[in-house]
């Protein structure tokens, strides 16, 4: 059974046009629902920009939301909230995802991409995924997993659906300094990325300093270097980014690397931004930026 919606009601960024949404929470109803052609997959949507004409087809949210905590193990379904994780780790006096405090989504999306933030990333702490390869349900190693910065095997595998992941998490006891330290990360990702603000975060990813072009390299101050990355910011800000708009679709004047919606924009208008900060980038530094959005 499926309904049709607006994906500007399912994403983060408010765009996107007509689509029919199917939702499945068991494998079984997953699988019926691939049968569906064309389809394609969304989780929490809070990393899409979907297109204005929609999607032909169906769209399909797998919400399996079973969380169970074991010791230092956790095993949650792909349609988990990534903060209630977060959360029910903090409550367990489990130690790790703290640092994943504010980051929206949901557990399938946040593994799909490596979630991460302040130098720690999601596959720190899995220990395997579960998934479906369109006929059954297997799982892969956190080595097979094939995990970089924002990248795994399932962002190449497009036909391979997370179901959940089990994450091991350091004990400890003091509960109340990892709510503090959580509270704390919050108050400045709502600061950056205010809870109300219709974009999704950080639009390029951030680059690896060893990865650069020579030329490049040589030009970053050693200052900007975190942990062996240079801001995408550090190279969009170079190049006048901050308060570039196109219609309603704005680059933050006091943030490079964020675009938002201002008010009634539209996809076209964030592929064209996007593409025109690419192109000065190129240009200046030959550096090539990617982006952390996903496109339907």
């Amino acid at each position: 059974m499926s309904d049709t919606i607006y994906l500007k009601d399912y994403t983060r960024f408010c765009l996107g046009g007509p689509a029919r949404l199917v939702d499945a929470d068991t494998p079984e109803a997953l699988a019926e629902a691939l049968a569906h052609t064309p389809h394609t997959l969304i989780g929490g949507g809070s990393n899409l920009v979907a297109s204005d004409e929609g999607f032909p087809g169906t769209v399909i949210r797998y919400t399996a939301a079973e969380l169970q905590i074991d010791g230092p193990r956790i095993y949650a379904g792909a349609g988990v909230i990534l903060q209630n994780l977060v959360d029910a780790s903090i409550d367990a006096g489990l130690e790790g995802l703290h640092a994943m405090t504010g980051i929206p989504g949901w557990v399938g999306g946040a593994v799909y991409g490596n979630a991460g933030a302040y130098g720690h990333s999601i596959h720190e702490f899995i220990e395997s995924v579960r998934y479906f390869d369109g006929t059954r349900v297997c799982e892969l190693s956190n080595v097979d997993c094939q995990f970089r910065y924002r990248e795994s095997i399932f962002k190449r595998r497009k036909d391979w659906v997370i179901l959940g992941a089990t994450l091991r998490l350091s004990k400890i006891t003091k509960r109340t300094q990892l709510r503090a330290e959580a509270d704390r990360i919050l108050q400045i990702r709502n600061e950056k990325y205010p809870p109300s603000l219709k974009c999704a975060g950080s639009i390029f990813k951030n680059l690896l300093l060893a990865e650069l072009p020579a030329a490049a390299r040589e030009q970053v101050p050693a200052s900007v270097v975190r942990e062996g990355k240079v801001p995408s910011a550090y190279f969009l800000e170079q190049v006048g980014a901050k308060g570039m708009f196109a219609g309603d679709i704005r680059v933050a004047d006091y943030h490079a690397n964020l675009i938002y919606n201002s008010g009634e924009g539209t996809a076209a208008q964030v592929r064209h931004l996007v593409e025109v900060l690419k192109s000065l980038v190129l240009e200046n530094y030959g550096v090539a930026l990617e982006e952390e959005v996903q496109y339907i």
